[in-house]
């Protein structure tokens, strides 16, 4: 029989006097919890309804899995802004050679994140959410970036921390190595008791605030913990298509965020970081309806304006299918699309230039580059 807590009763856990510094040893989670507070509760359903609203909305449009793949390059710009990495949702379907050397490395990190939420997304179809994939995701996460040579994959076997020059100035200690592994054993049983009868949505929230402080890895905790959230939605079936990604709200409200997930620790707020997290959920969900709302527009709008083109409409429509998915295109990549050859492929870009929905970002007379801008542009608002 588990234990009950009371929200308003946590106990975040203990500060462990270490030598020169002091870790944090979180309480284990997996355990029942009581919803007490009735603020909470309301917030918990209005989440719930806004999820239920966004997939059934997501269930009604042709192709989602078109526009699923910009929603997971959004989430890898935003989560990976949060860190300091600067990459814009443009940059982020380029080439690598397109990218200026001093950039490569924050663009190839919103790649391996891309990667990253694909390769797991695919790996839950035969493997459950575990320590195993959640090792499997952070080696993706961290390959050939800064960090690679911090154990991508494996859990630490040595101290970390958050802020500071070191661990006598730190602003937060994680716990010690040597906990990891049990803390990270009852957090994934946690994830899975189907004796705790408690909101998925509160789940997670708890899970994540827990994998943030337990910071398993050397590297690459709060990617990996943000990316957590989605897998976990999509896991229990909450979430019909991934489409739904934290890391924006979180970095619009960065300090809160943060403060937020502090407060629990040092002054066992756990209420707060979920009222938090659950207005999260409310506003993104909504953000992502009206996303939703604007791509039927805009394909609209843009389908009748290829109507036009009689004999080349089809063409034209294979293309402007493709720059859904993939917004950035040279006349290369384009011949290929329409299976046409390169001036027939130049000629069809420079309709769609005329006609508003490319536009030439480099400058050059070669190489050129051309952007789908109007629809990066609802994802990065």
């Amino acid at each position: 029989m588990l234990k009950s807590l009371k929200i308003a009763e946590f106990e975040a856990g203990n500060w462990i006097k270490q030598t020169g510094f002091k870790s944090f040893s979180p309480i284990p989670i997996n355990r029942q919890w009581l919803m007490d507070q009735p603020e909470l509760e309301s917030l918990i359903t209005q989440a719930h309804q806004k999820i239920g609203a966004l997939n059934a909305f997501s269930e009604l449009i042709p192709d989602v899995t078109f526009f699923i793949k910009m929603h997971i390059a959004k989430e890898a710009t935003q989560s990976s802004s949060i860190e300091g990495t600067q990459t814009s949702m443009e940059e982020a379907f380029l080439k690598s050679e397109d990218i200026q050397p001093d950039q490569r490395d924050d663009w190839q990190e919103v790649q391996n994140y891309i990667q990253a939420m694909n390769y797991a997304l695919d790996r839950l179809n035969t493997l459950p959410l575990s320590n195993r994939l959640i090792r499997e995701t952070h080696k993706i996460l961290l390959q050939g970036v800064r960090g690679e040579h911090k154990q991508p994959g494996e859990f630490r076997r040595s101290q970390n921390w958050i802020g500071g020059a070191s661990l006598a100035d730190a602003i937060f200690v994680p716990p010690a190595h040597h906990e990891v592994p049990d803390l990270m054993g009852d957090l994934e049983q946690f994830l899975h008791n189907e004796e705790i009868f408690i909101s998925e949505l509160v789940r997670i929230a708890i899970a994540h605030y827990q994998f943030e402080t337990i910071h398993p890895f050397l590297d690459g905790n709060g990617r990996m913990g943000r990316l957590l959230i989605t897998l976990y939605l999509v896991s229990k079936k909450l979430l019909m298509k991934p489409s739904l990604y934290l890391s924006a709200f979180f970095d619009k409200h960065r300090q809160l965020y943060f403060d937020n997930l502090s407060n629990v620790r040092n002054k066992s707020d756990l209420l707060q970081w979920l009222i938090f997290f659950m207005v999260g959920v409310i506003e993104t969900a909504e953000s992502s309806i009206t996303s939703f709302r604007k791509i039927i527009v805009l394909r609209q709008q843009f389908e009748s304006k290829i109507s036009q083109l009689g004999k080349r409409r089809p063409t034209a429509q294979l293309l402007l299918n493709h720059l859904f998915h993939q917004p950035v295109i040279t006349a290369q990549e384009t011949a290929k699309v329409i299976n046409k050859s390169i001036p027939t492929a130049n000629n069809l870009i420079q309709d769609f230039v005329k006609m508003g929905i490319l536009k030439e970002k480099t400058g050059y007379q070669r190489n050129r580059v051309f952007s789908f801008v109007e629809y990066i542009q609802l994802f990065e608002k």
